[in-house]
């Protein structure tokens, strides 16, 4: 199942997410559907909030379906290391449109459960990095704008009451 994306302004994605304790066949359905969702908006990353459902959930795969392996499923997910500094562009599925320069962290490990609520550590680097600390920011209700300056943060949510306003967000 194909689930909508929340766009910004939704309050499920500004607060903090629910930890995960049961870890069932329905979990399991709904990780499945995160990917479809995730995959059929283009995305590299999707975190439970941004579908509306308030759960410390997120899927990620930067190969965007090349290769299988790459697929990553981070339920209770913590960032337990950070190294290095890189600066690049990044987007988000519930702020389409805007693009900003973020700088986040080169190298980041992530210690988080898979579907069977099994505890693994993950390192990435560069987007796969990038990824994890968006997707887990999401979960603790932050936004990517949060890292840009205030200004331009500002900007953005003018651009975008603009939209709502105008019947097209």
């Amino acid at each position: 199942m194909i689930y909508p994306i929340v766009k910004f302004g939704d309050p499920v994605l500004e607060k903090p997410s629910a930890t995960v304790t049961t870890f069932d066949d329905d979990l399991k359905r709904l990780v499945e559907d995160m990917f479809e969702s995730m995959y059929a908006a283009h995305g590299v990353g999707l975190a439970a909030p941004q579908i509306g459902i308030s759960k410390r959930i997120a899927v990620v795969d930067v190969t965007f379906k090349e290769d299988a392996g790459a697929k990553l499923v981070l339920i209770n997910p913590e960032i337990i290391l950070k190294e290095g500094r890189q600066r690049g562009t990044e987007g988000c599925l519930s702020i389409p449109e805007f693009r900003e320069e973020v700088t986040r962290a080169k190298t980041v490990t992530v210690r988080a459960q898979d579907s069977n609520g099994k505890f693994f550590e993950h390192t990435g680097e560069d987007l796969l990095a990038r990824a994890f600390l968006h997707e887990t920011d999401h979960l603790i209700g932050k936004l990517y704008i949060s890292h840009v300056s205030a200004l331009k943060r500002d900007l953005i949510k003018r651009k975008i009451k603009k939209l709502v306003k105008a019947g097209e967000w």
